[in-house]
């Protein structure tokens, strides 16, 4: 093949070039015009020149050795973040999503990108197919099996509702109808022992009713199967035998826990997913084999780490989830490499923004979830709020005459009214454009943006009916999305004791820098850190997961009088499991690593709380000490001299995966240069004379004094005025807010969520 011309691009650094070549050129403006016509275009341009978050990047041609490649499948977009081992080198694209076949989005940014797959050594995928089968409900012909008398347990659930008091509104039905739900003869104790036997003649005349009704997956949920396994293995064995072909699910596998409604709708979920999600995976694993992968596809799961494609097939249900954990991986990597224990994640895309929560260097890790009220899965998983608050975000009156913002969004098609194709509702991108924050020109102008419009939307819909001019109008829809933020940010920080001034602000996704300073403002946090390619800062996330597994396993009595042994060999039965889990999955015995964790509760609690577990002969003992202490910063008190619990033991295996290995760039300067333009920029009232700089010019160790404006192809960042800002080595923007208010960070934004009409 005939070398392609190269073309010269300025990078960080004033005496280095990124060399691009022009076929990569010619894949941004074909990607634009794609944008230009494409019905899902998002409210923010989310797209980027290939620029390194490193010290340089190379691209010549069309092959580059030990790739390592992640593809995160939003909504609106799928991002694509390729890493170069031996040039230390990344490069990003982004092609939009395919939401009736997600897997083409992922082949198609593969193709973009210029990725030979023979030469890449790890294919790792953040995946919303899993989430968006259990939002639609578009399930395959599913049937659930339990214990005669149990049939109704997740329909009944527990007896609560999401707004307890709207009589109108009713959570909504179970994931499998009562008339696919049969009972077997069969019981166990709650120690295990036979009651009754499984009665194996009127379990196979159910098989064959499954089959004649072309049941597709089934869930087997026997009560008390956690203390014993043998009615649902035999069980599973049976209907193997009448439905061949047919996925089957048991809850003692899938989770071997003692509340019955858990386990139940937790299996119940893993059963209908398992055709939907087994059929893409082996779809999108098939063809990149065919294209030249030779490695095992990883596709992130719920709990932040990484599964193979043979083994979600058993466990689909761990893949809900999947995308959102994938911005919080990366928001905890941001913060780690500037030296941040303390976090929060502001992930603010076109249509929602995902809060997550960073604390002493580790994530927030919850076992209570769902992706629907009243439906929960009870595996770990990344705690992530998520709230309609996004670039496309409706600003509109409500009945009471009061300024919302959200959750309803204008979508990618009409989109903000900017776009002129047809949409007439103002949006934050309308609202941020008219305030001069947004340029009219995206992508060097392949895509405008109409500010007659804009002011239009707002005058008509907010200006007009409360009274106020364009300006004041404008910063209000801001302010309002603002505090809806903020408000998030206090539910995963305030509300469990931790006080968000203590943490740093990561800001990401197409808007998030955008909003990330005045977020922080509304909540005392003094710095905010924008990642070099906020708008693919997700797909980043998928690169620093290893392959993770969770087992527990159910192990009740008094910690003061528990045989250490006994905990010992039950911990051993659980490595034996993970090890092989591991080895299922092709884990070199070198690269598993085991971490401990024990659920204990004070005697009389039924709430049980997690907390690591060491080896040695008293391990036990420090593990009830550490339960104290984390009791306390959960819930504001101990009782030292209350008898402890212990209620259920867990085990993360860990397989240890190659990561990137990112180098710190030498500070270069502190001048900016000059700026592509000045423009007015509208800033608490008044109209500031704003330099707008091109993100991708600047030099480490460039520092600025708000107001400023750093425009980039996926993303734009605001300096408000009164600020100071610099490019930190990693090509990190590190923002810092003067501390002038003291105002405290627990003050309420009730009067700032709201703007009423006179």
């Amino acid at each position: 093949m005939t070398p392609p011309c190269v073309q010269q691009l300025p990078t960080h650094h004033a005496d280095a070039r990124a060399e691009v070549t022009t076929s990569t050129v010619v894949d941004l403006l074909e990607f634009l015009q794609i944008l230009r016509t494409s019905s899902s275009v998002a409210p923010l341009t989310q797209v980027r020149l290939p620029v390194d978050d490193i010290d340089q990047i190379t691209i010549k041609g069309d092959h580059v050795a030990n790739l390592r490649v992640a593809v995160d499948v939003g909504g609106t977009f799928t991002d694509i973040c390729i890493f170069d081992e031996s040039t230390q080198s990344m490069r990003v694209t982004k092609v939009p999503s395919t939401p009736d076949n997600p897997m083409d989005a992922v082949l198609n940014g593969v193709k973009r990108a210029n990725i030979d797959l023979s030469d890449v050594e790890l294919f790792s995928h953040g995946t919303t197919v899993a989430t968006n089968a259990l939002i639609t409900r578009n399930f395959p012909k599913a049937a659930m099996v339990t214990t005669k008398g149990f049939r109704d347990v997740i329909e009944i659930r527990d007896g609560t509702k999401d707004d307890l008091w709207d009589a109108y509104s009713d959570v909504s039905g179970p994931y499998i109808r009562r008339r696919d739900r049969f009972e077997v003869t069969e019981r166990i104790d709650y120690a295990g022992n036979i009651v009754s036997p499984l009665d194996e003649e009127e379990a196979r005349k159910l098989g064959r009713l499954l089959k004649k009704r072309g049941v597709d997956t089934v869930a087997i949920c026997f009560i008390n199967s956690y203390a014993n396994v043998a009615h649902e293995v035999r069980m599973r064995e049976i209907l193997t035998e009448e439905l061949p072909g047919a996925s089957i699910s048991t809850s003692a596998e899938i989770l071997p826990e003692i509340f019955e409604h858990n386990r139940f709708n937790t299996t119940v979920a893993n059963a209908v997913l398992g055709p939907l999600v087994s059929g893409y995976v082996e779809k999108l694993d098939k063809s990149l084999t065919n294209d030249g992968y030779a490695g095992e596809l990883l596709l992130l799961h719920s709990g932040g780490g990484s599964m193979t494609s043979e083994m979600v097939k058993r466990f689909p249900v761990r893949l809900a989830a999947s995308g959102i954990a994938a911005g919080a991986i990366a928001a905890q990597h941001v913060a780690e490499q500037c030296g941040f224990d303390n976090a929060v994640g502001l992930d603010m895309g076109g249509t929602s923004t995902d809060i997550s929560l960073v604390a002493d260097g580790e994530l927030r890790v919850t076992n209570d979830w769902e992706v629907e009220y009243g439906h929960p899965i009870v595996f770990p998983s990344i705690e992530v709020l998520t709230i309609g608050a996004g670039g496309g975000s409706l600003a509109h009156i409500d009945i009471a005459g009061s300024l919302r913002n959200g959750p309803q969004s204008a979508g990618a098609d009409p989109g903000p009214a900017c776009y002129r194709r047809g949409g007439t509702e103002p949006t934050n991108t309308d609202a941020n454009l008219w305030m001069g924050r947004l340029g009219t020109d995206l992508a060097d102008g392949e895509m405008t943006l109409d500010r007659a419009s804009s002011k239009a939307a707002i005058e008509s819909k907010v200006a007009g009916p409360l009274g106020l001019d364009i300006d004041a109008a404008a910063d209000s829809i801001i302010k309002v999305a603002n505090a809806n933020m903020a408000d998030a940010v206090r539910l995963v920080s305030i509300r469990r004791g931790l006080d968000p001034r203590d943490f740093v602000l990561i800001a990401f996704g197409g808007a998030g820098a955008l909003h990330g300073a005045d977020v922080a403002k509304e909540l005392n946090i003094p710095t905010i850190v924008v990642p070099p390619s906020p708008g693919v800062t997700s797909a980043l996330g998928c690169l620093l997961v290893d392959i993770q597994h969770d087992l527990s396993q159910m192990f009740t009595g008094s910690a003061e009088d528990a045989d250490a042994e006994a905990v010992e060999q039950h911990f051993k039965a659980l490595e034996l499991e993970g090890r092989d889990r591991l080895r299922h999955e092709k884990v070199a015995e070198a690269d598993g690593v085991f971490e401990r964790g024990i659920s204990m509760r004070y005697q009389g609690q039924w709430r049980s709380l997690q907390v690591k577990m060491g080896t040695g002969p008293h391990a036990l003992r420090e593990a009830v000490q550490l339960f104290h202490e984390e009791h306390e910063k959960q819930y504001a008190f101990r009782q030292d001299e209350t008898p402890v619990e212990i209620y259920q033991l867990h085990l993360k295996a860990l397989g240890k995966t190659p990561k990137p290995s990112f180098k710190p760039s030498p500070v270069s300067s502190k001048d900016p240069g000059e700026p592509l333009e000045v423009r007015e920029v509208y800033f608490e009232g008044k109209w500031h004379s704003t330099p707008v700089y091109q993100r991708e010019n600047l030099p480490s160790g460039a520092a600025f004094i708000g107001p400023a404006i750093l425009n980039q192809i996926d993303a734009t960042t605001v300096i408000p005025p009164g600020s100071s800002a610099v490019i930190d080595e990693w090509f990190n923007i590190r923002i810092t807010l003067s501390t002038e208010s003291g105002e405290p960070a627990l003050a309420t934004a009730s009067n700032d969520s709201t703007t009423s009409a006179n």
